[in-house]
């Protein structure tokens, strides 16, 4: 059964020359881009030989994931120049690149929340947890985050698409079933946005309890203030890049799923969101780099330094009290 019983069947070539080449040469530069920046972590994390480290092997596993997106992206990107029509009506010739597409942006979801996980217990370690994060559990979070990502990524590889029926055919990303998108999205879309956000939001609180610790100790707490001021910024920097990235694709398969519009009737302002979408999550995989290989390794220093110094402040808070 048609979803679209009422809509043409009629798939003559309907995008304009000059629009597709709008749409299609910024999402190849940008996805180039993100290719050089996600090879440059690599190669550093590599050279530098801080693989040991758990949280570098999460902050690697992430460039890799970022680089996977933009190999996919830099592939639909292609399809789309060459024959854009088949990016409205679906082909065989979509599923295996939106597939991987996917895999590879679920990837990077879990590797943010694996990174704010460890960045909040390292930061929770000292207060009162006694769990500590190492390179092994690292690896096995990486392995896990793979695994699944690949399996529901692609499971309309394994038979779950609208190749052969219309009746739930997606009309943003055929030949996606809307289902499935619906099952894929908006479960991992909540996890990227809730899971970091509480995060980074407790060990905005825990450094604000030690401030406040030290502060009746009779300490400074300067250092801390500039400290708890850093990772805020960079907290809510992170919280937004991903709110920008991936909201709008929510939006899209809530769209997709009540839409009732023939494929002709959305074009063309529907199918340039789609595609400005899609810059946006490749936007994410140019600013993670920025942000957890260049601003976290400053911010995770000062941590350390300051866990170092709560220590030490305790220490003497307790002698004093004796």
């Amino acid at each position: 059964m048609n979803r679209y019983p009422n809509c043409s069947t009629n798939r003559t070539q309907i995008w304009s020359h000059y629009l597709v080449l709008a749409l299609g040469i910024p999402q190849l530069a940008i996805n180039i881009a993100s290719v050089i920046f996600n090879c440059t972590v690599i190669f550093t994390r590599i050279a530098t030989k801080e693989l040991h480290k758990p949280i570098s092997v999460l902050f690697c596993n992430l460039a890799f994931s970022d680089l996977f997106t933009s190999f996919s992206g830099f592939w639909i990107s292609m399809l789309f120049i060459t024959n854009p029509d088949i990016t409205i009506f679906g082909s065989k010739d979509m599923l295996a690149p939106y597939a991987f597409y996917t895999v590879s942006i679920l990837s990077t979801i879990y590797n943010l929340v694996s990174i704010g996980i460890e960045c909040y217990l390292a930061v929770a370690e000292s207060m009162r947890t006694r769990f500590r994060v190492t390179r092994n559990h690292s690896v096995a979070a990486v392995l896990i985050n793979q695994v699944l990502a690949f399996f529901l990524g692609c499971l309309p590889l394994m038979g779950w698409n609208c190749l052969s029926m219309e009746k739930n055919l997606s009309v943003l990303y055929s030949p996606f079933c809307v289902d499935y998108l619906i099952f894929i999205t908006i479960p991992n879309v909540v996890v990227a946005f809730l899971i970091p956000l509480f995060t980074y939001l407790r060990i905005i609180i825990i450094l604000r309890k030690r401030k406040l610790r030290m502060k009746a100790c009779g300490q400074a707490t300067g250092t801390y203030k500039s400290a708890e001021i850093q990772v805020a910024r960079t907290s809510i920097f992170i919280w937004l890049l991903a709110l920008i990235s991936y909201a709008p694709v929510f939006a899209g398969v809530i769209f997709d799923a009540i839409n009732k519009q023939c494929h002709i009737d959305l074009y063309p302002g529907v199918y340039i969101f789609r595609n400005c979408t899609a810059m946006l999550i490749t936007t994410n995989c140019l600013g993670n780099p920025i942000i957890y290989a260049l601003k976290a390794k400053t911010v995770g220093a000062k941590l350390k330094a300051l866990k170092c110094l709560f220590t030490a402040h305790v220490r003497a808070c307790t002698l004093e009290n004796i």
